[in-house]
């Protein structure tokens, strides 16, 4: 039984649907970025959407946590079973999945969600009691308008469609005149909407209304046209969402009569009461893409690495380990082992629990002793053709700088110095968790040795920033930001803390943010100094792909440590490497300085 609410409208319900049809859109340019999906729904469905309504969508097999909003393309109430089509942009990794589902997969499905699109009333007084409307659709913003116009009589409307490369979606669209505009002339018109038409011809052509989905830049054209025409204009607007319900508040939109819920308050709007404003200026400069490989390379306390991925310590022990994995000489560079003056065990107990989009750890700075490192270690990592790096930790004063002398005679060229461990009960983090401690960390191991240090700091830290500023006064060369975050699990079944020492440290995606977070706030701190005193960042939490190492970068590191990443995927920093030389080539940047720090 279809339940409604006070106003008469249907609540939206929770259903599964099964994929009858998933296949790429044939017209749609470049092939395979938009995709067509078909759906059966439960015989029992009462509610059927209304042109204009979408549904939250989320493959059964989802890795993803939110669905994603998706607009009714088409929709049939068979006698058999009722299906509902969906035309969907292939552009993250959410909609990625919607578009490789394969015949008899299951889709969660929340709705029919929002409001609709209403076709002007007709006018029983005039001659021609059936009004003249213009419907606009823009890239994948026509499929919720092609809904629109199969709901109407035939040759009742006009119907624009607007591409930047070929067409689609127009199979169920029977206008008296259909106009086809593509920014490169492979279809219809060349150029974009404002090719075909003006608030001339919409006047022209004796509109009662104009009804329009597209991208935002269309949409304020479409407004504009359409209010100096004189034309009722009612536009369908797109915003990022959560539960398409009106709970999240997540999708407001900005409006003359305040900010509105575009799930539930639209996506269909009024034109008049909508405010478009001017994109932020983009960081990222257009440039022409380049023609040969861009130079990955940087500097890291004046030493050269290839490219600013390095293999986090503790995440690919000495680096040995994965010759048989892949060409290791590929990284920018290799952090070793948490090492110790003397020897450690590590933690009794459990030391890895798995969590969503993590890792928590309590290995304990399990390792062999920097004696043993440097006589037997040390030199086969300094033979795998990288940049080698011994990361140093220590309990006491004393202890780092006993260690830190021994180094110092050894051919390894950069330090990481460890005071930001979180899973040892002496030292570790709790150099990092001050200003004072850390600067007398770094100021200790400064005076015993003649090597670069980059210290890597803890984001237990209250006032992380100022902490790394208190670093660079000690003498620091460079900064990684940051260690794993402080955890803590419970065995639900023994009602006990999962390790030993009770708190861990959180590694993987999850925390990725966070680290980003660290790293943006201490690059603006940085920023502050004279420049003479401007050191570089290594950014490290949670980088797997190299979309992430991007946005480290962007936030103003010169380089990347990948630690959990490589449990995900052995093969990630490779995928990192590759993906961001892409990235570089096609956004025309010809080294890492182009863009680092450009969200500053």
């Amino acid at each position: 039984m279809e339940i409604k609410d006070c106003s008469g409208k249907p609540y939206p319900i929770f259903t599964i649907g099964t994929v009858c049809e998933c296949r790429f859109e044939p017209g749609a340019q470049p092939e395979g970025s938009v995709y067509f999906l078909k759906l059966i729904l439960p015989k029992e469905t009462q509610s059927l959407p209304k042109p204009g309504q979408f549904y939250m969508l989320k493959s059964e097999k989802s890795q993803k946590p939110l669905a994603r909003p998706i607009s009714v393309f088409h929709v049939e109430n068979d006698s058999k079973n009722p299906y509902v089509e969906f035309l969907i942009l292939k552009k993250g990794a959410g909609t990625a999945e919607l578009c490789s589902l394969d015949a008899g997969n299951e889709v969660q499905l929340l709705g029919p969600l929002g409001n609709m699109f209403k076709a002007p009333a007709p006018d029983s007084s005039a001659q021609q009691p059936q009004k003249k409307i213009c419907i606009i659709g823009g890239g994948i913003g026509v499929a919720p308008v092609a809904s629109f116009a199969s709901s109407l009589p035939e040759k009742s409307y006009d119907f624009f469609a607007s591409f930047k490369s070929g067409s689609y979606g127009l199979e169920y669209v029977k206008p008296e005149k259909l106009t086809v505009t593509t920014d490169d002339g492979s279809a219809g018109i060349k150029g974009m909407l404002p090719a075909a038409i003006d608030e001339k011809l919409l006047a022209k052509n004796g509109y009662d209304a104009v009804y329009a989905c597209g991208p935002a830049p269309m949409l304020a054209y479409v407004k504009q046209i359409a209010e100096k025409a004189g034309i009722q204009c009612y536009l369908s607007m797109e915003s990022r969402m959560a539960c398409g319900m009106g709970v999240c508040l997540g999708c407001t939109i900005e409006t003359t009569e305040g900010l509105k819920k575009c799930c539930s308050d639209g996506p269909v709007f009024d034109s008049k009461i909508l405010k478009f404003e001017k994109p932020a200026a983009n960081a990222c400069v257009r440039r022409s893409p380049l023609k040969a490989a861009p130079d990955l390379s940087v500097k890291i306390a004046g030493i050269s690495l290839k490219n600013p991925v390095i293999a986090a310590s503790g995440a690919f022990g000495f680096g040995t380990e994965y010759k048989t994995v892949f060409d290791v000489s590929r990284l920018g560079g290799i952090c070793s082992k948490g090492l110790t003056l003397e020897p450690r065990q590590g933690n009794g107990g459990i030391r890895l629990w798995e969590t969503p989009s993590g890792l928590i750890n309590s290995i304990g700075l399990n390792n062999p002793g920097v004696k043993h490192f440097i006589e037997n270690e040390m030199p086969e990592m300094l033979k795998l053709g990288t940049v080698a790096i011994a990361n140093l930790s220590g309990s006491t004063l004393e202890t780092y700088a006993e260690a830190a002398k021994l180094l110092d005679s050894t051919p390894i060229p950069l330090i990481e110095l460890n005071i930001s461990c979180p899973n040892v009960k002496k030292g570790g983090a709790a150099w990092g968790l001050t200003c004072e401690s850390a600067a007398a960390a770094v100021k200790t191991v400064k005076e015993v040795t003649k090597k670069p240090i980059a210290v890597k700091l803890t984001p237990a830290a209250a006032n992380i920033a100022g902490i790394a500023l208190a670093c660079i006064e000690a003498g620091a060369d460079a900064l990684v930001i940051a260690n794993t975050f402080p955890a803590v699990a419970i065995d639900i079944e023994s009602g006990r803390p999962v390790f030993n020492n009770i708190k861990a440290g959180l590694s993987g995606p999850a925390i990725r943010p966070l680290a980003v977070k660290n790293v943006y706030d201490v690059a603006q701190a940085v920023k502050t100094l004279p420049e003479s005193r401007q050191i570089p960042i290594i950014g490290s939490g949670g980088i797997a792909e190299w979309q992430d190492a991007v946005e480290f970068i962007m936030a103003g590191a010169t380089a990347v440590e990948v630690g959990a990443g490589t449990f995900i995927n052995p093969l990630a920093m490779i995928s990192i490497i590759e993906g961001l030389s892409s990235f570089m080539q096609r956004k025309g940047f010809s080294c890492i300085e182009d863009f680092r720090g450009c969200a500053l």
